[in-house]
């Protein structure tokens, strides 16, 4: 363990995820030893939930600091996180660089940013660091999608086996592979009879879901691929009853027709196919909300949520996990750290490098909205 935090160097420290099931880390040893070779020192938080050990980070010259010390560290030196903070009213004074979920007025956005304007930090949003062309310079949109089919699709044999069984707690896969066998052994080995659809199937998150429905077996023919073209024309789209499972991955920026009602769902009666939605997207508590059939997130111990489709009516669950790619923690880390690597190098910088520019300029036009509606 390091003795002091003391540095004349670029430095990161990395936070310990206090999400609950969250194993996956924005920093992985392997980034990490990149940085140390650019003249970046690393401060790792020890944290047992990471799928990385304290180990690996300590073996390529990262400094082991306690878990959950963050608070105490040197105001110089920027935080590194993945996930939210968990709730709290505490001032922010560090610059933070994480996914915060605030930027589309969530639930308890100005929460967030108040707790930034009252310490006086920064944050730079991981969702919103964005090149040139405007697209995100690293996502987990890939594995989101690719997990969220698998979920989808395990919700989906539970259901067949009747009795109202629902899918029970998800751990995190080991690998790919694992998770693809686990799947096909629960549709009892293959997906050749199921048919899905996959709203948003042209980006990186619906790339993932088509490519896990792929693997485990679904006919080409029974994997419906929508996109812009597609759902132009606005919803509800009664297209979405006739597949067995839905899932959901576009990225919503505006007010849209929604894709799905209780309404649709009520009156198609036995008629109905869908038995599973998975919202890989998350935006629940979004104002816009395209699938507004349902009204919390679910979890990794409750990973389903039943819909009121009315009585006598075919079963509906939906799949509502915001923290999807945690179920392949490694890969998914090791991808989203690789992408997010360039831009780390260039954060001493960050006052003329575009990337951040822009980062630090959306965080200080959220501010001011929140401000200007008196909510800080």
């Amino acid at each position: 363990m390091s003795t002091t935090t003391e540095t004349t160097r670029p430095a990161l420290w990395l936070r310990c995820e206090k999400k609950e099931f969250e194993r996956r880390t924005a920093l992985t040893p392997a980034t990490a030893k990149k940085l140390f070779a650019s003249g970046f020192d690393i401060f790792v938080e020890r944290d047992e939930q990471r799928i990385f050990d304290d180990a690996e980070y300590e073996q390529v010259g990262c400094k082991l600091e306690e878990n959950n010390s963050w608070p105490s560290a040197p105001a110089n030196i920027p935080i590194i996180g993945l996930k939210e903070l968990p709730a709290s009213t505490d001032p922010l004074p560090h610059t933070h660089i994480q996914f915060a979920h605030c930027y589309k007025r969530q639930a308890g956005w100005a929460d967030v940013l108040a707790r930034f304007h009252a310490g006086g930090g920064t944050l730079y949003d991981l969702e919103f660091l964005t090149d040139a062309q405007g697209r995100r310079v690293a996502a987990f949109g890939f594995h989101a999608g690719f997990a969220g089919a698998a979920a989808g699709a395990l919700a989906l044999a539970e259901q067949q086996k009747g009795n109202n069984a629902r899918l029970g707690p998800l751990k995190s896969f080991e690998n790919e592979q694992d998770m693809v066998t686990a799947v096909k052994a629960a549709l009892g080995g293959s997906g050749k009879n199921v048919k899905a659809l996959v709203i948003g199937a042209l980006g990186r998150c619906g790339r993932g879901a088509v490519d896990l429905f792929r693997k485990i077996g679904l006919d080409e023919d029974n994997i419906v691929k929508w996109d812009l073209d597609e759902t132009a024309k606005g919803g509800p789209f009664h297209e979405i009853l006739d597949v067995d499972i839905f899932v959901n991955c576009i990225y919503l920026s505006s007010s849209i027709p929604p894709f799905l009602t209780i309404e649709q769902l009520q009156s198609a009666g036995a008629t109905r196919r869908l038995r599973v939605v998975v919202d890989v997207s998350c935006d629940t508590t979004n104002p816009y909300n395209p699938i507004p059939i349902y009204s919390v997130n679910t979890t990794f111990s409750r990973p389903t949520v039943d819909v009121d489709v009315g009585a006598g009516n075919p079963e509906l669950t939906v799949v509502s996990i915001d923290h999807l790619p945690t179920l392949l923690p490694r890969e998914a880390s090791e991808q989203f750290s690789a992408d997010l690597l360039p831009s780390l190098i260039e954060f001493p910088r960050r006052k003329e490098e575009r990337v951040w520019v822009d980062a630090e300029k959306l965080f200080r036009e959220k501010m001011s909205e929140a401000v200007s509606e008196k909510r800080l």
